[in-house]
């Protein structure tokens, strides 16, 4: 048996895996079918002063074919009462007592913040998230990443929130900075138990091509939105692991962006996040998509003999550096299986045109050969191949000492050009 419970900023859940405030979180009926289909947490849809929001208001990618590969909104906060929301919450607490419910807020004055916190707690929040990270709409009103992109107004914000509160504070932080480590210090000041991100990417995610508008589209306008889904998964991997890794941080985190599957989780935990939130694919699949994660995290966890979640949390980013501390002198080539070669040269277009031109066809054969006095290791032929496992990047032995480019700097360590580099 493995123990899939875990504990972000005292708040405890039966599995890491919470759906992020959003549309998926928008009622008691939605978190209670929510829990019933195995989620561990949610973090309600964000509360504050009533809105009014807009027709469309989601937005696709197409990537290769694969429909919501990129996902975009200009939805706002609920758009309905606090009065039924914090009695749906309330109620959904009472029937699932074990999920925790963590609500997410956005208002503006300390008496605003003090008020909602204190009916959000009564209806039974057992953490609250901060929304500094919306990217469209409420920014323009002061909230949102307005707040997220300043840090100043973050910690100010922040200590108000923890001054009022009894329960665990996250700060939800945007992705719309150059640098997440001061946001995430300045949550830090402001006395955040912890912190979750990324929130959404400020994007324009297509555009009409014969009404000359861009998606989603409101009458004659549209606007920028929120950039969410598979496609943001590298952008929320960097920004977790950056403040994972920085000395000065050590508040935990609640990692959200693109995860889809059980590997997307496992790379999110891997990277120091102990628990992680998902909005997309559920909206995109529903609420079965949990089975996969619980599934495939399980087995995962028996496979690399982790009793507990809290084992795998932050276990590859000592593995995270700079790239000045890279070994410039390791080398690698690719290998190609020609059990498994189909022959579409894929590769050898790719590596002509895209790489280091080591890849070459072979008259009479579907195999292409490698020239590996020439290759580079650049991994852009294993990328392009569409078979599994056929080519490989293979280390080489090149008599070298370790060095880096630091090292080079601090101790004239010996750096030589490697073969392909003319």
């Amino acid at each position: 048996m493995v123990d899939l419970s875990t504990n972000t900023a005292g708040i405890w859940s039966p599995n890491p895996f919470w759906l992020a405030s959003a549309p998926p979180a928008n009622s008691g009926l939605q978190v209670q079918r929510a829990f019933e289909a195995g989620w561990g947490g949610a973090v309600w849809k964000t509360l504050g002063v009533a809105i009014q929001n807009v027709s469309s208001r989601f937005g696709g990618h197409t990537i290769h074919g694969v429909k919501g590969a990129g996902f975009s909104n200009i939805e706002l906060i609920t758009d309905r009462s606090l009065e039924v929301n914090l009695k749906e919450i309330a109620e959904t607490k009472r029937l699932f007592p074990r999920n925790p419910i963590i609500v997410s807020l956005m208002c503006e004055s300390e008496d605003e913040w003090r008020d909602l916190i204190k009916r959000s707690i009564d209806a039974g929040a057992d953490g609250l998230e901060l929304n500094f990270g919306c990217p469209h709409g409420m920014c323009e009103r002061g909230m949102g990443s307005a707040v997220g992109q300043e840090p100043k107004l973050n910690e100010r914000i922040t200590s108000w929130a923890v001054r009022h509160s009894t329960v665990p504070v996250l700060v939800k932080l945007t992705p719309n900075v150059s640098d997440i480590v001061p946001h995430g210090l300045a949550a830090k000041r402001g006395g955040a138990h912890g912190v979750s991100l990324i929130n959404t990417i400020k994007s324009i995610i297509s555009v009409d091509i014969d009404r000359f508008v861009p998606h989603p589209r409101v009458g004659a306008l549209s606007t920028n939105g929120g950039y969410c889904g598979a496609a943001v998964k590298p952008i929320a991997l960097h920004m977790v692991a950056a403040l994972a890794r920085e000395k000065s941080f050590g508040l935990p985190i609640s990692g959200i962006g693109g995860v889809t599957n059980w590997r997307d989780a496992v790379e999110v935990l891997l990277l120091g996040a102990s628990t992680v939130q998902v909005c997309t694919e559920v909206m995109l699949r529903g609420y079965g998509v949990v089975d996969d994660m619980l599934d495939g995290l399980q087995e995962y966890m028996r496979a690399h003999n982790f009793e507990s979640v809290a084992q795998i949390v932050g276990r590859a980013v000592p593995a995270f550096s700079e790239w000045g501390d890279l070994d410039l002198n390791y080398e690698t080539v690719a290998r190609i299986d020609a059990t498994k070669c189909i022959g579409c040269q894929l590769c050898v277009a790719a590596c002509h045109d895209g790489a280091h031109q080591c890849i070459h066809p072979v008259e009479g054969t579907r195999v292409p050969t490698i020239d590996e006095d020439e290759c580079v290791g650049c991994n852009l032929c294993e990328i392009v191949c569409p078979v599994e496992g056929c080519i490989e990047m293979t280390a080489v032995d090149n008599g070298r000492v370790e060095t880096s480019w630091n090292k080079h700097c601090q101790e004239g360590a010996s750096i030589r050009p490697k073969k392909g580099v003319h």
